[in-house]
């Protein structure tokens, strides 16, 4: 009986380390989808900005120069 419990203990603590290697693992990958997430939401909020997909940056600084032109 003491061998049967001995034994228990030991594949316990080992179900208890595989436990905590994957919740560790479960914490990296929700970081990162939050991530990947913040990331697409950034790429949505430029592309309803600008629906024509052109980047404005030029368009911006090519208008302060004309207006500093006048």
């Amino acid at each position: 009986m003491e061998r049967l419990n001995s034994k228990l203990y030991v594949e316990n603590c080992y179900i208890m380390m595989e436990n905590e290697r994957l919740r560790k693992e479960a914490e990296r990958l929700n970081q990162e989808n939050q991530q990947l997430l913040l990331q697409i939401k950034q790429k949505s909020s430029e592309t309803e900005k600008n629906p024509d997909g052109s980047n404005n940056d030029n368009k911006g600084s090519s208008s302060s120069s004309a207006s500093g032109q006048n």
